[in-house]
């Protein structure tokens, strides 16, 4: 029960593919529109999250949903819900 509760409390981010050449690893662009403090004019923001995907399931293109986790690797602190 606890483990539920702790999935839940996880903040998920979604994104899209848009790597696949490494094994077990996605790399996932998530787009946010931020204002811009003095012009307050708005606009996009993209970045890149390498998500572990151990199935080698998710291929570019596919919209992913992913969570926080312990580190995998030095770059790799997500992974695929």
């Amino acid at each position: 029960m606890t483990e539920n509760k702790q999935e839940k409390l996880k903040k998920t981010i979604k994104g899209t593919v848009v790597s696949d050449k490494m094994d077990k690893t996605i790399v996932v662009a998530v787009e946010t529109f931020k204002t811009h403090p003095k012009y307050l004019k708005k606009y996009r923001s993209t970045k890149k999250y390498h998500v572990h995907d151990e199935n080698n399931k998710y291929k570019v293109g596919d919209k992913v949903e992913f969570f926080s986790t312990k580190p995998i690797s030095k770059n790799k602190t997500f992974q695929v819900l």
